[in-house]
């Protein structure tokens, strides 16, 4: 029985799991069977647990339309890139940072295309929460253009200890909002920055707004009060390019 189904990068049947888990294979999430139970159910979610991979409990038969065989009660989706950790990531690079952090971003399209503008615009990460946001699968890449290959991706479970970690390396932390009373234009984003970006519907989590060293808004002429947010993630990212006086 074939364990992998290349048309939607996956991997199914509790063994070929657990060993995907042991090895090389960029795992993205794991959904599996509620009740699922026996030893190597145990088996797979401590490993599940170790990895520190998200798993999604699902009805058997969402798992029937992933898997082409006998899936056993678990099916993993394989991720396109290397995920990395956002506190080694700054050990290495929080002097010059310019990362974009995406609260809850949940559509791919928009996922794809904030990604590619970072890339242009000489962001250094992108950040994303594990659960509750667009998942960074083959369709978010090719709307990147690649860029999601090339850009450092950090997925971490909580969004606040992100935003307590950049303070800790001497970032600032930026809030874009149309709730603000500073326009993006008055903040200094030649210094270290995480830019946080929020949800389509909803904006920026109040936790994290609170949190924010600084709100900063986009004028709005028009009666729409709001910009998709890749386009403003798109003005925030180029006006931090300005001021840092980079050229291709």
């Amino acid at each position: 029985m074939e364990k992998t189904n290349s048309r939607q990068q996956t991997i199914y049947g509790l063994r070929p799991v657990i060993e995907a888990l042991d090895g090389d294979t960029h795992i993205d999430r794991v959904l599996m069977l509620r009740d699922l139970s026996g030893p190597l159910a145990g088996e797979l979610r401590a490993k599940i647990k170790a990895a520190g991979v998200p798993v999604q409990y699902v009805p058997a038969e969402r798992l029937a339309r992933l898997a082409a065989g006998n899936h056993q009660g678990v099916v993993a989706t394989i991720a396109p890139v290397r995920y990395r950790d956002f506190t080694e990531f700054l050990e290495e690079s929080a002097s010059n940072a310019l990362i974009v952090l995406l609260d809850h971003v949940t559509d791919v399209r928009n996922m794809g295309a904030i990604a590619r503008t970072a890339e242009c615009a000489g962001a250094t990460a992108l950040v994303v929460p594990d659960h509750g946001s667009a998942a960074i699968n083959d369709d978010a890449v090719k709307t990147s253009s690649g860029a999601l290959l090339r850009l450092p991706v950090c997925r971490e479970q909580n969004l606040k200890t992100v935003v307590n970690v950049a303070r800790q390396y001497g970032l600032q932390v930026v809030a874009a909002t149309e709730k603000a009373a500073q326009l993006y234009t008055e903040l200094d984003l030649r210094q270290p920055t995480l830019l946080i970006m929020g949800a389509e519907e909803n904006g920026i989590s109040p936790e994290l707004l609170r949190m924010a060293d600084h709100r900063a808004k986009l004028p709005m002429m028009g009666q729409v009060k709001s910009l998709n947010v890749s386009v403003a993630a798109g003005i925030f990212l180029y006006e931090a390019l300005r001021q840092r006086g980079t050229e291709g």
